[in-house]
């Protein structure tokens, strides 16, 4: 028997694309849910106020110190006890969310306080108020400092759909893990499936380097032009 069995391939191709492209779809709306959440979060946990600032630390916290596993069972299985059932996507979604949310917030509030305090200064100075200074100001170089880190937690998402397959949501891994479970091509089935995750991953990770690469670029440039400045104003 040959270890790769490409009749198994040819039969559920389209089984594979289909788990690839909803891990894909929850990779993306998780992505794009979790950072709206992470930036106020990160916001909160900045503030003076202890009103704001306990108990987002406090959701930091305990969803950054518990494993993401058991966040969905929890979602999935247990809430309902409380009258609160959510459907598998939603319930991935979900957790996804708020797991991946704590770790981004943590990442803008890293880039934020990264901004010297005289950027927000000048620009309250010229009249704008403090959240329009915070946002048009702060957060535009706070995010773009901080984008190869996000790029990265992306990919690692990506990966972490995978734990979606505890709450029957048929992403890439389950979808291998249910055509396994018919044929027994276990060689077969998973080395398609790891081949899809780095298909995905891989150039992902080069694309990160180039970013990185041209961030670095654009922070020596800037320097340089403000040496100059200085240069010229002496």
């Amino acid at each position: 028997m040959d270890l790769l069995n490409f009749e198994v391939i040819a039969d559920y191709w389209h089984v594979f694309l289909r788990g690839l492209g909803l891990t894909i779809f929850l990779t993306v709306v998780t992505m794009i849910l979790a950072t709206l959440l992470a930036i106020p979060l990160a916001m909160a946990r900045l503030s003076m106020s202890r009103l704001f600032r306990w108990p987002a630390n406090v959701f930091v916290e305990f969803m950054r110190a518990t494993p993401l596993i058991l966040q969905l069972i929890y979602i999935y299985y247990v809430l309902p006890s409380a009258g609160i059932k959510l459907n598998p996507i939603v319930a991935a979604i979900t957790g996804l969310t708020l797991h991946y949310s704590a770790y981004l917030s943590e990442v803008f509030r890293g880039g934020i306080q990264s901004i010297h305090k005289g950027q927000q200064e000048a620009a309250l100075s010229l009249g704008l108020s403090r959240w329009l200074a915070f946002r048009k100001v702060v957060l535009p170089q706070a995010t773009r400092a901080v984008l190869p880190t996000l790029a990265n937690y992306l990919i690692s998402l990506f990966k972490d759909t995978s734990l979606a397959s505890v709450v029957t949501v048929q992403e890439l891994m389950f979808s291998g893990q249910i055509i396994s479970a018919r044929n027994f091509q276990y060689f077969t089935v998973y080395t398609v499936t790891a081949l899809l995750y780095f298909a995905v991953c891989y150039p992902s990770g080069l694309a990160v380097r180039v970013l990185e690469e041209h961030i670095r670029k654009g922070m020596r440039a800037r320097d340089d032009r403000k040496m100059q400045a200085a240069a010229m104003a002496n």
